[in-house]
């Protein structure tokens, strides 16, 4: 299958209601969704690598982000909607490549009432072994009104590919978008997709992302896992190429909303092995949106 066909795949499944365009362009299965663990999968190809043949960090955090949750939703009333507070991802080195699988479990409560968090940790592997453990905090919400809550996805899921004349307004969006990244190739085409090409700039690295359908969850904002994407790739390129990203801890300070998302990363250390760096996601009127600290190896 090709990426425009998966891409025109990925916009027939979005019609129907609970996922979004995102995660069906990844492949996302929610295998288990149990109250001791949650399994999801995410299925390797052409529309979510790199030029490496690694998985998109932005595509496998949302996988951690989708298992994380879902760990958590099982032990709630299915129509819970989950607000992320923060989410630290620790990498081992190992080559994302090929499908990836997270296993998310819950971990209980932090306080109670209205205002209280709930804890899951998560292990994310692949083709290479354990590439990752990740840990986080939600804040279990009343759904939006209106949006009412759905089975979540299993593959696999026949969908038509969809002809491009069979389109309502925001889906062509969606494909006039994919088109404009694929003009250039399709090496590299989820960065572009997904608004991941920072440049440097004198303190650091800067990025805008176009918010919309194609980096959006279903309550109209960013999606948590492919924001913190957004601050990592920003981060690797204030820094040489010889640093390898290690970890990264997200704080997410308020939803992803606007025409557009700004990225702007600062290193705040750099010695013999080990550098670190700051990166702030603003909105419209510079409202913060997330803040970020990553951890960087030499490679």
């Amino acid at each position: 299958m090709s990426i425009r066909e998966r891409v025109l795949r990925a916009i027939a499944l979005n019609r129907e209601p609970g996922f979004h365009f995102a995660g069906n362009l990844a492949g996302i299965s929610f295998e288990t969704t149990a109250a001791e663990a949650a399994r999801v999968t995410l299925e390797a190809g052409p529309w979510c690598t790199e030029p490496d043949g690694q998985v998109n960090l932005g595509f496998a955090a949302m996988l951690v982000d989708m298992a994380l949750s879902a760990s958590i939703r099982a032990n709630l009333p299915p129509a819970t909607r989950m607000a992320t507070v923060s989410l630290t991802l620790q990498l081992t080195g190992a080559p994302l490549i090929g499908s990836l699988e997270a296993i998310g479990e819950f971990q209980g409560f932090l306080g109670a009432g209205e205002g209280r968090q709930a804890l899951a940790r998560v292990r994310l592997s692949g083709a290479s072994g354990l590439l990752g453990i990740a840990q986080a905090a939600f804040m279990p919400l009343d759904p939006p009104p209106g949006v009412a809550a759905f089975p979540l996805p299993r593959n696999p899921r026949a969908a038509q590919i969809l002809s491009p004349t069979n389109l309502d307004a925001e889906e062509r969006r969606l494909l006039h978008h994919a088109d404009a990244c694929l003009a250039d190739g399709e090496a590299g085409f989820v960065r572009r997709l997904l608004g991941y090409e920072p440049r440097r700039t004198k303190s650091g690295a800067s990025a805008v992302m176009k918010n919309g359908a194609h980096v959006g969850n279903r309550v109209g904002v960013a999606q948590g896992g492919l924001l913190m994407g957004l601050a990592a790739a920003t981060a690797a390129e204030a820094l040489p190429a010889r640093w390898k990203l290690s970890s990264i801890h997200a704080l997410f300070v308020s939803p992803g909303q606007g025409k557009a998302l700004r990225a702007r990363s600062k290193v705040i250390h750099q010695g013999l092995m080990t550098a670190v760096a700051r990166t702030e996601i603003v909105g419209p009127g510079g409202r913060r949106v997330l803040d970020a600290t990553t951890a960087h190896a030499r490679r």
